[in-house]
């Protein structure tokens, strides 16, 4: 999603699209996945629906990989994992890589994710 810096911490990714804050351009873009179980693949893990999901089959590290098909600038990145729901797969760590291509991608963040329970 693009969206100006200014966008508060935790704010709801859906409702700034509504009002144009921000503008979802994940479609502009092609997915790939490191590995997924059969029915839990790239569908799944866009598909705006919180009961269906990317899951993993295979030895880490477990990547998704988004291509632009020209250079685009992306201020806002959206990611929802449910901890409470499965655990196993919660990661741990995300780790967010630009480059031109594959073979030429630098981390520009890394981000530690809290793997408790925030409600119960």
């Amino acid at each position: 999603m693009a969206t100006p810096s200014k966008t508060p911490p935790g704010a709801d990714p859906k409702q700034l699209e509504r009002t144009g804050t921000v503008r979802e351009i994940g479609s502009q873009a092609v997915w790939s996945l490191s590995s997924c179980k059969p029915g839990f693949g790239v569908d799944q893990l866009r598909d705006d629906n919180l009961e269906t999901y990317w899951q993993s089959d295979g030895s880490q590290p477990h990547l998704v990989n988004i291509q632009f098909r020209r250079r685009t600038t992306v201020k806002m990145l959206c990611i929802y994992a449910d901890y409470k729901s499965d655990e196993s797969y919660t990661p741990s760590k995300i780790s967010v890589r630009v480059g031109n291509n594959f073979h030429n991608l630098q981390e520009i963040r890394c981000f530690n994710v809290l793997r408790v329970p925030c409600c119960k």
